[in-house]
């Protein structure tokens, strides 16, 4: 194998005739090439392999919540895998660092969320818990109870129960057929979801599933009251709830988890993303006290559900020394004291800028509409994000787009370890970008 260091555009033919991106234009890739090659990351910062550096305005996916170049999580990868890089969790069998993440996370999540689950990421998450909660129904003498209540506009990930799941109906669009047993009731209408309880009947319904804050979707934030009122009729109708904390959990929202902003305990909780900062691939589902008992005390033979990956010693690991640098240093407080800045930013942009309509945010996650009039809420006819976050990437921000239906919407998700000059500066590359493209639309 040849070792030597290979020239840009030699891995720009590399990327183009061999790697499959991930939610991307395979045409815009042929055509372009990668976006950028990125080679390392420090703090907010990344930079890519001719040297250009770019403030990360999404965390990457929304999920570096500790910031790039952390030596402490590769130290904790390094002892981890020179011990014991790898065993099996499949016929209880164990491992120190699982058995302690489970006990840190019954620890740190709200209420009497007690046992855990490991998989590899969100997306497994979710198709985790749509099989335990139906299993759950089972072995309680409810078989019928296995349709799922999801929400429009919701994002749940995209093996074929979480996409079935999701409320985005481009990523249903994608395949030709979708996983059975899932309603989606409107975005943030209690009475919807009362309507479809009637319309199936609680007997039927195994669970109400919603992000606290939808973050795909165009980062939607509840009104007050809602998942309250959410959390009294899944419990009136014996209907589970299950909160997809993949995005908020671990301090994004300003709370550790954002639930706790409504102070709404779930019977079952889905995280990823954050548990490690994306240094390694790791996900969970933790369940309620009660439902652990149950599964206890009704269980016989094997829990037939498992990930070769699932209890990960050496992602394990690098888990709890995240979760410890995320306490030691307060990042979920500086999340909600930068959260302050970057709305007061949002803010500022909604004044200045004529094309700036809604905007919103909670702790270090936000969002802001681009409309042709304010008053109205009129689109432009061509959806301008995509051009101003390209023109911000050529400036040194990274940003990310919502455009699924009638939305034109630039999301915000940076590292928690962000600081006030830092928010201004990613605002001030924004705000150059957002004019530059007025200007050469005319507008």
């Amino acid at each position: 194998m040849n070792n030597q260091p290979l020239l840009t555009v030699d891995l720009v033919e590399l990327d183009k005739k061999h790697f499959i991106h991930p939610t991307s234009s395979i045409k815009e890739q042929q055509e372009n090439g990668p976006a950028a090659i990125f080679k390392e990351g420090h703090g907010v910062y990344v930079t890519d392999i001719n040297g250009k550096t770019y403030i990360e305005g999404m965390a990457s996916l929304w999920n570096v919540n500790v910031g790039y170049g952390r030596k402490e999580l590769a130290e904790a990868a390094k002892e981890q895998m020179e011990k014991l890089a790898f065993s099996s969790c499949f016929a209880t069998f164990s491992n120190e660092p699982a058995i302690r993440l489970a006990a840190k996370l019954a620890e740190i999540t709200p209420g009497d969320l007690s046992a855990v689950f490991f998989t590899s990421g969100g997306s497994e998450s979710n198709d985790t818990a749509y099989k335990l909660v139906r299993h759950y129904w089972k072995l309680k003498g409810y078989p019928n109870k296995t349709k799922i209540i999801s929400r429009k506009k919701a994002y749940h990930g995209v093996a074929i129960g979480a996409t079935s799941a999701t409320g985005i109906q481009d990523f249903q669009n994608m395949t030709t057929a979708l996983a059975p047993e899932f309603i989606h009731a409107d975005t943030f209408s209690v009475d919807s979801v009362r309507e479809i309880i009637e319309r199936e009947g609680a007997e039927n319904i195994a669970a109400f599933l919603a992000e606290p804050i939808q973050g795909a979707g165009g980062v939607n934030i509840p009104p007050d009251g809602y998942f309250q009122e959410i959390r009294k009729i899944c419990d009136e109708n014996n209907i589970l709830f299950i909160a997809d904390e993949v995005i908020t959990g671990f301090g994004r929202t300003g709370k550790m988890f954002a639930c706790e902003h409504w102070n709404v305990v779930p019977d079952v909780m889905l995280i990823a993303k954050g548990i490690t900062s994306g240094y390694i691939p790791l996900g969970a589902v933790i369940i309620h006290e009660k439902l652990h008992k149950d599964l206890i005390e009704l269980s016989e033979g094997t829990l037939l559900h498992g990930f070769t990956y699932s209890g990960h010693p050496t992602a394990c690991a690098v888990a709890l020394r995240n979760i410890q640098i995320i306490e030691e240093e307060n990042l979920v407080e500086n999340s909600r004291l930068m959260g302050e800045e970057l709305h007061k930013q949002l803010k500022m942009l909604q004044s200045e800028l004529p094309i700036v309509g809604e905007v919103r945010s909670l702790g270090l996650i936000g969002a802001l509409e681009i409309v042709k009039d304010k008053q109205t809420n009129e689109r432009f006819e061509k959806k301008l994000a995509p051009i101003i976050i390209n023109e911000a990437r050529q400036r040194g921000l990274i940003l990310r787009t919502v455009t699924f239906g009638d939305a034109d919407t630039i999301v915000f998700s940076p590292p928690l370890v962000i600081n006030k000059q830092e928010i201004q500066k990613m605002f001030q590359i924004l705000r150059d970008s957002m004019i530059s493209v007025m200007n050469n639309l005319q507008i």
